[in-house]
Formats: structure tokens, sequence, C-alpha cells
């Protein structure tokens, strides 16, 4: 009796059907619980495990590699803690959203919030108006000079929109103060004998031609370092540079009742030097500072 063979066409079915069940036992089973034995291992398992922080009651507190903010349940900063840098993740340096802002340095007109959508917030920050914004609420915070070169006295980007007669040359008819809205009084009275106006929201001011105005800000030698008014690019940064760390010194001190000397000492004995000795810039773990501090507090 002759033998009945399968039609070809459902043969190749139960070929890819065997070939599946065969990857998905390998690379979905087999290969995950080999990866995963192997991250277990003395040396790796911390790092496998998330880099996870316990306090003295073995309670984890956070992780090593993944940021946190020291701040109150209004976002404001906790005076008795180190703080981080800023952070574009989410609310601030959640794992689930990390990103950074994708602004760049042509970034320096701000958005109004439209007045008639009162229950939604449409406004939008440039870079500029951001990085102003962060250095002068640092300042104040620390009892330093936070201007910024291109920043106003209100820690907003002082850019103006100049309007001439021929579009690019002829003599100035206009100049707006475009990320100051009215009724503000604008940064500078007059530019170069105009008179210079606040921005109205919904006004196109595209036709006149954006000029940074330098202003009284400080530039090099600001005590305000640029890590504390700048994200990183995954919004997750744990470290800070030592001179945001030294910034903090009095002010944490002060919170505490303790000696700016002893925790200047904290940090410098927490500085991480470069990578490999030569790569990128010496950084100060937040967490493990603040770890650190809340033990000198006891």
């Amino acid at each position: 009796m002759p033998s009945t063979r399968l039609p070809s066409v459902v043969r190749q079915h139960l070929a890819a059907f065997r070939a599946l069940l065969v990857l998905t036992v390998l690379t979905g089973i087999a290969y995950p619980l080999l990866i995963t034995g192997v991250a277990q291992l003395p040396g790796l398992k911390d790092r496998a495990n998330g880099s996870l922080v316990k306090n003295a009651a073995g309670q984890v507190v956070g992780s090593s590699e993944i940021g946190q903010l020291f701040t109150d349940d209004k976002g404001n900063p906790i005076p008795k803690y180190f703080q981080s840098r800023p952070s574009a993740a989410g609310d601030g340096y959640d794992p689930t959203s990390t990103s950074a802002s994708n602004l760049g340095p042509e970034s320096i007109v701000d958005a109004f919030d439209d007045p008639a959508t009162k229950d939604t917030d449409e406004s939008k920050q440039s870079l500029l108006t951001q990085v102003c914004a962060r250095s002068k609420a640092i300042g104040d915070t620390e009892g330093v000079d936070g201007r910024r070169p291109f920043c106003t006295a209100a820690g907003v980007g002082a850019v103006l929109s100049v309007f001439r007669t021929e579009g690019t040359t002829g003599p100035i008819t206009r100049v707006v103060s475009i990320n100051e809205e009215c009724p503000a009084t604008p940064f500078m009275a007059t530019y170069q004998g105009v008179k210079v106006e606040c921005a109205e929201y919904g006004k196109d001011y595209s036709a006149g031609i954006t000029v940074p105005i330098k202003g009284p800000g400080r530039g090099t030698g600001n005590p305000v370092p640029p890590d504390a008014v700048t994200a990183s690019g995954s919004g997750l940064d744990p470290d800070i540079s030592p001179a945001y760390a030294y910034l903090q010194v009095n002010r944490v001190a002060k919170a505490r009742g303790l000696d700016p000397a002893t925790l200047h000492r904290l940090v410098h004995d927490r500085i991480d030097g470069r990578a490999l000795g030569f790569m990128g810039e010496p950084t100060v773990n937040v967490l493990n500072l603040n770890r650190a501090l809340d033990a000198t507090s006891r």
C-alpha cells in the first residue's frame, strides 16, 4: 500500500512550527536563564540587580546608577540635603521616561500660555530661559550671584525681536522683548534709541530679527556650574560635579548645624576620579554623599 505524503504546504508549515518551537526554547528560555545565572555570580550580582543601595535597616533607598530628587512634596529642595542636577525624565529621574529635553543652543524663544485655556498650561520655556531660571534659583538658594549672560534679572532669556524698515536693514522701527509677556516691564527700556515693548500672547514677531542681549550676567567665573543648570542626556545621571557639591556646602551645613569644613572634607573624600584616569570629569554621587551626610549627622 503506497505511503501517504502530506502536501508540501503542510510540510513547510510543520517545519516552520518546529523551528519556531526550537528557537523559542533556545532564545526565549534557555538563553535568558543562562544570562540571568551568569549575572548572579559574585562580582556581577550587584550591577545586574540595579546597583541598589540599602540603609542600615536593609531597606532599599535608591540606586547608585540612577539619580533621584531630594525635594519635598511641593518640589522644593530639602535644605539639609545636597541636590542633584536637573532631570528631563518624566517629573524628574523617572526610569520609565528616561529622556532629554532635546533643546539646543538655538532654543532661545519662549512660548506663552493661552489665557483662554485656564485648565491647561501650554507655556514652554526655551533652553535659554530654563538655564537662566535655574541659575537664578540656585544663586538665591546658595547665596551666590547666579546671574548668567543673556539672562534678565528675573531669570528669563534676554532676547529682543528687532523690526527694521527693510527687513534686516534700515532704521529700527520697533523692538519687543519676546520672552517677557505683558504687562511685564522689559529688562531694558530702549534699544538703540527705540523703546522696548513687552510681548503679547498670540502676536507674531517672526518678522523681526531675533537678537540675544548679553546683559549684566556674569560669564566666566560664574559660581553656578553648568551641570547645575542643564539636564543630562538620559535624565538619570546620579552624579554632580565637585564644583556643584562644594557650592552647596554652606547651605547644607547651616541647615544641619555642622561646621562647613566638615562637609567640605566629606565632599572631598567622595569625589570619583576620571574613568581609567583620563576619560570624563571627576564626579560626586549625590545619593552616596547624602547617605554619608546622614551618618555624619547622627
